[in-house]
């Protein structure tokens, strides 16, 4: 597919909070990634506004397994609470994306230069990503590299029968995704297959509740730079 990324990424430990465990200040992470989650890995390799990131598939390459840690969170008004948070431990993932224009930002047209984003793109997935890579929260810290999808051993691979995980968050809808201004949250029901996970696109997503209103954000030439530009400060052609 044109405009493809195939990388994994990895850590000692993941938390993709499952929401409904931050009562009272626990946290359980999901047994998997959502699409969030990889969209911000993603969008950490390399980020522009316009581009959104499609997530097509995840291989889970590592047995699911997790672990309690006694925490004490930051209070900033004071105190010394002790809460349980449940991690992934050892996480290795194989994902497989791709990159559109975001048709609802017309003033960034002057921007959908395919070739110079995918290009940069590949260069900052070789480099690490342009920023920090974390696995869910700011405490796990992730890698990432360019890999073949479907390509090596993995935990699940004899893995008869279909695995259901539950109804998870898919991802958030924002107003400069969707052109409406609201923020809403998707949620689907997870199934997989030997190790793979395939996503449904935002819009196929079913069960989708608004959460609040809320206005793009607002780019121009004048605040972001062109893809040509920031290509040739990379040092390329």
């Amino acid at each position: 597919m044109r405009n493809e990324v195939q990388f994994e990424v990895f850590g000692d430990y993941a938390l993709f909070t499952d929401p409904l465990t931050k009562i009272g200040g626990e946290k359980l992470s999901y047994s998997v990634p959502t699409y969030q989650a990889i969209k911000g890995i993603l969008e950490s390799i390399y980020w522009k506004p316009t581009i959104m990131y499609i997530i097509d598939e995840l291989r889970v390459m590592k047995p699911i397994q997790m672990e309690s840690k006694g925490v004490r969170p930051i209070e900033y008004g004071g105190g010394n609470t002790l809460a349980n948070y449940t991690y992934l431990k050892d996480v290795h993932y194989q994902v497989r994306a791709h990159f559109v224009f975001n048709e609802h930002r017309p003033d960034l047209a002057f921007d959908r230069n395919e070739g110079k984003h995918y290009s940069i793109l590949q260069r900052s997935l070789k480099a690490g990503g342009r920023r920090d890579i974390f696995l869910g929260t700011r405490e796990c810290q992730g890698y990432v590299q360019p890999c073949e999808f479907g390509t090596g051993p993995g935990f699940y691979d004899t893995e008869e029968r279909t695995q259901y995980l539950g109804t998870m968050v898919h991802g958030f809808n924002y107003p400069d995704e969707t052109g409406k201004n609201e923020l809403s949250i998707r949620l689907w029901p997870v199934e997989m297959n030997k190790g793979y996970i395939q996503f449904p696109k935002p819009e196929e997503c079913t069960i989708v509740r608004s959460v609040r209103e809320m206005e793009p954000k607002s780019f121009n030439s004048d605040n972001i730079e062109s893809a040509e530009q920031l290509l040739r400060n990379l040092g390329g052609e």
